[in-house]
């Protein structure tokens, strides 16, 4: 499944479709893109995704998700490489 997003290279963009790619794939809200980087060929976005509403909204689980896009913007993959509480700080890499 390849789909395409617009303004080819412009990495504000970028973030701002992956962020709706990862909301119509999980059919969740995402919180944040917390990252977008050009790796060789292909551009990296990294999309936090509300996973499970709890009260209080501390005690949220939030998915953090990668997805890969080919150098023409088109999706390649995406998988959830971690999960927290909201009230967690995130590991740094």
């Amino acid at each position: 499944m390849a789909e395409k997003i617009t303004k080819k290279g412009d990495i504000k963009e970028i973030g701002k479709n992956a962020s709706s790619l990862i909301e119509s794939l999980l059919n969740k809200k995402p919180e944040s893109v917390i990252g977008v980087t050009k790796e060789g060929n292909e551009w990296k976005a990294v999309v936090e995704v509300l996973e499970r509403k709890a009260v209080p909204d501390t005690q949220d689980i939030l998915g953090k998700y990668e997805l890969r896009l080919d150098e023409n913007e088109n999706l390649l993959g995406y998988k959830r490489t971690a999960l927290r509480r909201r009230a967690e700080l995130g590991e740094e890499e």
